[in-house]
């Protein structure tokens, strides 16, 4: 039998008990040995739960049992789950995570780590939620070189822009609808403005160019100045706008960004609606792969760590080697990025002013808008906020 730590019994933490207890024969089948959640670390008292008798308030019970082989990690945030992660890998124990905060910031270390002490580190759960996205890049993808990855990466941002868009709603009125919902929290700053985003596609970067890459260095927008107007003109171009978190290698550097982009209607993120989380690889071999799933909630958060868990118990006294570098990943300049950008500006903007700036342009009117609004061509980042700088710029998003 293989003892488990859980800390933290919150949403994530009570549902890894859940389905470790739920599935428990199944579970054993395929770990090879019998798992068993014996302490679970909590500030709060569970009064009638049935795992009352498992909790704990000191994590020292924890780290002074011997018995226990695994720790999941089910915290949040960056102290103190960094200091009992680090604790007990130190131990040897194996440990599984949920935490995006942890693995972005410490991952690197954190592996070398379990590398050094013939333990693992493990972190499905970190991006996709219940999508298995961490497994792929490490393993299935090994014999590809990752040529970019883009992914809806946040729940919240993508019930938001899916509501604007069906509804014609605006901003404000579908942040109301989320928080109301649960999808958003009180101060959704995390979310609607890609810092949540950012972390998981710094997280999945790192492996992919198994180098460590900074979330503080990837230029990151979030939603807050789409409006219903702008989904308008999507439908006008048959497209649609995501919250993207992208990376990708061009010329022997990798860039990599979260903004707002309009997608083309056949690429595979395009359908992507509601809580759903959705992440495109694309490899020199492979081609295009799709990942597609709740990337948010209890059951499916949990259940990939709970596979993690089995992945641990499976290779006890062997490390599972990930490739993420602690050497820091200098990213490509982000004003060098080219692409193509939709503009709107204000409606009395001369045209011949525009051809002037942009060079030939695609206009996309909508009549009872009274505004210039067109698509540029291919421009590097740095030429086109140069190009803008003196217009009266209503919105304008990246293209993908």
């Amino acid at each position: 039998m293989v003892k488990v730590a859980v800390l933290g019994y919150g949403t994530i933490g009570k549902g890894v008990v859940t389905v470790l207890q739920t599935n428990a024969d199944s579970i054993e089948k395929k770990a090879g040995e019998r798992i068993e959640v014996t302490k679970i670390l909590d500030l709060r008292e569970f009064p009638g739960d049935p795992n009352e008798d498992k909790v704990v308030h000191d994590y020292e019970l924890i780290k002074n049992d011997s018995d226990i082989q695994v720790v999941v990690e089910c915290m949040g945030g960056l102290e103190p789950a960094y200091t009992f992660v680090k604790t007990a890998l130190l131990q040897g124990r194996s440990v599984a995570t949920s935490n995006k905060e942890l693995v972005a910031k410490h991952g690197a270390e954190l592996i070398a780590i379990a590398r050094e002490k013939t333990s693992n580190f493990l972190f499905e759960a970190s991006v996709g939620g219940g999508i298995p996205i961490i497994r792929p890049l490490i393993s299935s993808l090994s014999a590809d070189v990752i040529e970019e990855i883009a992914g809806i990466l946040n729940g919240t941002t993508n019930y938001m822009l899916t509501r604007m868009e069906e509804e014609g709603a605006d901003f404000d009125e579908v942040l109301k609808e989320a928080q109301a919902k649960g999808y958003a929290e009180l101060h959704p700053e995390a979310d609607i403005e890609g810092w949540d985003a950012c972390r998981k596609i710094a997280i999945l970067t790192s492996l992919a160019y198994e180098r460590q890459v900074d979330f503080e260095d990837i230029p990151t927008e979030g939603i807050t100045k789409i409006s219903a107007e702008d989904f308008l003109y999507a439908r006008k171009l048959g497209m649609a706008i995501k919250l993207i978190g992208q990376s990708y290698e061009k010329g022997g550097k990798v860039y990599a960004r979260v903004a707002p982009m309009l997608i083309a209607g056949e690429h595979p993120l395009a359908p992507v609606r509601d809580v759903f989380n959705a992440v495109y690889v694309h490899g020199n071999m492979v081609d295009d792969l799709m990942f597609y799933g709740r990337g948010a909630g209890s059951l499916p958060t949990a259940s990939a760590v709970a596979a993690d868990v089995v992945d641990a118990v499976k290779h006890l006294g062997k490390n599972v080697k990930i490739n993420w570098n602690p050497d820091k990943l200098i990213l490509g300049d982000s004003g060098q990025s080219e692409r193509r950008f939709f503009v709107r500006l204000a409606g009395d903007t001369p045209e011949e002013k525009i051809q002037d700036i942009f060079g030939q342009v695609d206009y996309i009117s909508i009549e009872e808008i009274r505004e210039k609004a067109f698509v540029t061509g291919i421009m590097k980042e740095e030429e086109f906020e140069e190009a803008v700088k003196d217009l009266d710029v209503i919105n304008r998003i990246r293209m993908h």
